[in-house]
């Protein structure tokens, strides 16, 4: 999860920054969607935050309560910045904007309002720049909608969506300035800080979908499950995997369960060096199963495939 430090802090020093001066600008000149995108940097700069403490979080050691560790508090934290950039960000962007549309107010001095546009366009296209290579190293050869599907760890594009969005947010606004200004027409501004808004809702709303997969237990991939499915059969002893169920605990940690039907013809030890042996060329194959538990199952089974009695002997 390191790997992901730099476009968090590069996003958390240029939102802040950015925040401070939007807010100013907009006390100026009076300009809703001014206010707006200060109110957007500020809550982005509260996620990069919230994000770093998740990932402290997630990384605290197993204890008597959590055996398996914290890594789902990363989920967790992600689906909190979700909540926030859709309530503090969407909502009150919205707010705005209908107000003023509804009373529009008098231009006041633009200049300051396009300088802070344009220096944050810079500042926010270079964390997203950042954000972009990051992502980059993650995705491998898949697409860009594919690897955010697919991919575990929310802080790998996360910052990749808030700063896009930012991007997107001040062409936004410096397009409807520009209309507003050149036309007279003051309500052009509480329009802007609406679609911005709009903006938002849309990206929290991918956000949560997958950050709610994960904190809920999102498991391996299908042909992952194949994969493991045709480790297991190739050793002499198996018959037959019954039933994988896995979870993932954190973006680098898989708890993987295997219901597997051994020859009736091996004794105790038979089946315990065997589940040790499969275990091992398991974790061998995938460096992020870091639990894997093994049930034998008689064959045929006999009702269900072993999950409702495996949930009741962890129970």
């Amino acid at each position: 999860m390191a790997k992901n430090y730099k476009s968090i802090y590069s996003a958390l020093a240029a939102n802040l920054l950015i925040a401070v001066t939007k807010f100013v600008a907009g006390g100026f000149s009076g300009s809703s969607s001014m206010i707006s995108e200060g109110v957007h940097s500020l809550v982005d700069t509260i996620n990069q935050v919230l994000i770093l403490y998740g990932l402290k979080r997630s990384r605290k050691p197993p204890d008597a309560t959590h055996p398996f560790g914290y890594g789902k508090e990363i989920y967790f934290w992600s689906f909190i910045v979700s909540i926030l950039i859709f309530g503090l960000g969407g909502g009150i962007s919205i707010y705005q904007g209908v107000h003023h549309i509804m009373e529009p107010e008098p231009f006041g001095n633009p200049t300051w309002n396009y300088v802070v546009l344009v220096l944050s366009m810079i500042f926010e296209g270079s964390s997203l720049v950042i954000a972009i290579k990051e992502f980059n190293k993650v995705r491998g050869d898949l697409s860009w909608w594919d690897a955010i599907v697919k991919s575990k760890d929310p802080t790998s594009f996360l910052v990749l969506f808030e700063d896009s969005a930012a991007v997107i947010g001040l062409m936004i606004v410096l397009v409807f300035m520009l209309i507003g200004h050149g036309y007279n027409l003051p309500y052009m501004d509480g329009l802007a800080s609406v679609m911005v808004g709009l903006l938002l809702v849309f990206v929290s709303a991918i956000l949560a979908r997958e950050s709610r997969s994960l904190l809920m237990g999102e498991g391996i991939a299908p042909e992952t499950k194949t994969k493991i499915k045709a480790i297991a059969e190739q050793d002499g002893s198996v018959i037959k995997v019954l039933n994988i169920l896995s979870n993932y605990q954190s973006p680098e940690e898989v708890i993987l369960m295997l219901i597997v039907a051994f020859k009736p013809d091996l004794d105790t030890e038979d089946i315990t060096d065997t589940i040790d042996r499969l275990r091992k060329r398991i974790m061998d194959e995938y460096q992020l199963v870091r639990f894997v538990i093994i049930q034998p199952q008689t064959y045929p089974p006999t009702g269900d495939t072993g999950v409702k009695a495996n949930a009741e002997n962890i129970n």
